[in-house]
């Protein structure tokens, strides 16, 4: 047996073909993801942010003040919540981490800009309220993996100058440029486990976030394709795995960091698949997240 086949079986080696299937399968995926909970020191569901959006706060254990992180769920800006990154969310605050896991609103009910500016106005919120939960907002970070990854990017952009800015970035297998979201490592077998989403399921999800008329300035908007102002990221941690259709993205944002003197870096894990910070069962998943919290430490 290798290690992705439960990644097969969860799939039940089809996949999800709609909006309403993704979500269901990603939240079945959730029950399985978050066994095991980490201890910390609170945890409080639901937290009213604006209308519409909520955030679960999960308080690290210890007395405060704290740092800050402020998590964007991926799942293709169609689905995915807090609840699907449950376990994730409490290792980072397992770690020290006051951890804001914001439940932003979802596409194609809540198309472009909405996500965005949910996610902005949550990491002013979050740094407005995190004395409430024993943290420091001068020590605020942002993060998020694949679509919460591209939220996480173009939020900090946005906030660039800003208060509540964050000082770090943790940008987990994001897409970072829309106009070459199909660009696909050579390498990749179209065989591989992940990638039975296929292109349709991508065209899928990028319609139900921007629409179906898309021109070449709008997907050059950084609210968008954060690669095209990735000056004004702060030190940013780019990550992704060998099996990742989104390799190119992580590689091609690294170089635009790297050109723009922004301190950054970039790890790829070898024979890793898209999502797999959240597996723990696969053997660089920890060291992987353990990589995260150092880089934090240095940065914020």
């Amino acid at each position: 047996m290798s290690d992705l086949d439960p990644l097969m079986q969860l799939f039940g080696r089809k996949p999800p073909e709609t909006v309403h299937e993704m979500r269901e399968m990603l939240e079945t995926f959730a029950g399985f993801l978050n066994q095991g909970l980490p201890e910390v020191g609170a945890f409080h569901e639901a937290v009213s942010v604006s209308e519409g959006v909520t955030a679960d706060v999960v308080v690290p254990p210890g007395a405060g003040p704290h740092p800050v992180l402020v998590y964007l769920h991926g799942g293709g800006w169609v689905c995915g919540s807090p609840s699907t990154h449950r376990k994730l969310a409490h290792r980072f605050a397992e770690a020290g981490y006051l951890v804001f896991n914001v439940d932003y609103r979802l596409a194609p009910e809540h198309p472009f800009p909405t996500p965005l500016d949910d996610c902005i106005e949550a990491i002013r919120w979050a740094a407005r309220t995190a004395p409430e939960y024993g943290g420091d907002p001068s020590r605020l970070a942002v993060g998020g993996d694949s679509a919460g990854a591209n939220l996480s990017a173009a939020s900090a952009i946005q906030l660039a100058g800003d208060p509540a800015c964050p000082k770090a970035a943790l940008l987990i297998y994001g897409v970072f440029d829309f106009a070459t979201i199909g660009d696909m490592p050579d390498e990749l077998a179209a065989t591989g486990p992940m990638l039975e989403l296929g292109e349709r399921l991508v065209g899928m999800m990028v319609e139900a976030y921007l629409g179906p008329d898309r021109s070449e300035a709008l997907l050059a908007d950084p609210r968008i394709s954060p690669l095209h102002a990735a000056h004004r990221l702060p030190p940013s941690h780019v990550m992704v795995g060998t099996a990742d259709p989104l390799a190119r993205q992580a590689e091609a944002l690294a170089k635009a960091l790297a050109a723009a003197n922004v301190a950054h870096e970039h790890h790829v894990d070898h024979g890793m698949p898209h999502g797999y910070v959240q597996m723990e069962f696969l053997a660089p998943t920890r060291p992987a997240i353990e990589r995260m919290v150092d880089f934090l430490r240095r940065h914020v």
